[in-house]
């Protein structure tokens, strides 16, 4: 299948990734109508796009199942990235259930009452867990450690049961660490990148959870995009789950070196606090099945995508100190 003139709904469309897909999808000159309760995500992220007549916007939440129902009509191709995220997970569970499985398994039902002709489940790494064996293939067990990670594998059974059971030509795309522009810095949804980025730029130190030992397969947001396109124009994937990664092991001692480096702040060195409960450790990922499917690599390196992201951040004229008013130290939320 190509996407292309496709009419297309993304849940969480005004998100990081979802804000990329859209764009990528535009560009691709389909239809595309964006779902999204700004709990997390910005209409600012859509802002190249808000004018454009091929984009609507709507504001709702896929709990809603009447919504979905009504918004699934004449759709072609479903992206579903909605989603509350691991932080919110640690002290509200239940709304990392609703959103996560229940609002997956709502979107599912109503793409198959719909005959929309492609689901696209956006899940998670966190559903695997700390790695058991390394790479990590899609045959790695998944032993998720937090509800946000459990909630995401859910989600993952739903939408691939609705293929075996139902028929729905549904498939699991599994990004591992994403960042770049648009990536939350603020409260419950900042990551360690930007956060890294906005304190050392305040000559502050980054602030480490743990030993800093801790590995992750960060991915630049492009390459998610482009390999999750890929992923759904390919037909052997339906039914199938997938790894979109950089394939290459950081641990967060390293990326505190990389971006201090950047940001000429060698000489500021991370404050280490206790570990967060139900933190993986380890994360590397195996990206061969992506690359024999649809012939994915992703182009980015981390000291790359630092760079590239770092040049983002200082293009838009924030002001560090305001912004440093938003960031937590707080050992989860």
């Amino acid at each position: 299948m190509t996407i292309s003139s496709r009419n297309i709904l993304v849940t969480g469309g005004a998100g990081f990734i979802g804000s990329h897909l859209v764009g990528r999808l535009i560009a691709a000159g389909n239809r595309v109508t964006v779902l999204d309760n700004l709990s997390s995500g910005t209409k600012d992220n859509l802002k190249n796009h808000l004018e454009n007549k091929n984009l609507t916007f709507v504001e709702g939440d896929v709990r809603d199942r009447k919504l979905l129902i009504t918004l699934t009509k004449s759709i072609d191709i479903a992206y579903h990235l909605a989603v509350q995220c691991l932080r919110v997970s640690i002290n509200n569970p239940e709304i990392n259930h609703e959103v996560n499985a229940t609002g997956t398994l709502n979107l599912c039902m109503a793409c198959l009452e719909n005959n929309v002709n492609r689901f696209i489940y956006v899940s998670s790494s966190e559903v695997y867990g700390t790695a058991i064996t390394i790479p990590m293939s899609e045959d790695h067990p998944l032993r998720p450690m937090t509800v946000y990670g459990a909630s995401k594998a859910a989600g993952e059974l739903y939408t691939l049961a609705y293929h075996k059971t139902y028929g729905l030509n549904s498939m699991v795309i599994r990004p591992f660490n994403s960042y770049g522009p648009r990536s939350h810095f603020e409260g419950a949804y900042g990551e360690v990148i930007p956060k890294f980025v906005l304190r050392l730029l305040n000559n502050l130190p980054p602030v480490i959870f743990g030993n800093g030992e801790q590995t992750r397969d960060f991915i630049f947001v492009t390459d998610i995009v482009k390999g999750m396109l890929l992923a759904s124009e390919c037909d052997e994937m339906i039914g199938q789950a997938v790894n979109i990664a950089r394939g290459r092991e950081v641990s967060i001692n390293m990326l505190a070196e990389i971006i201090a480096k950047e940001l000429g702040k060698s000489e500021i060195r991370p404050s280490y606090q206790a570990a967060r409960p139900g933190d993986v450790t380890r994360h590397y990922a195996a990206a061969t099945k992506a690359n024999k499917m649809f012939g994915f690599t992703a182009d980015t390196d981390i000291e790359d995508g630092i760079r590239k992201y770092i040049h983002w951040f200082l293009s838009q004229g924030y002001d560090y100190k305001t912004l440093l008013k938003l960031d937590r130290v707080i050992n989860w939320e």
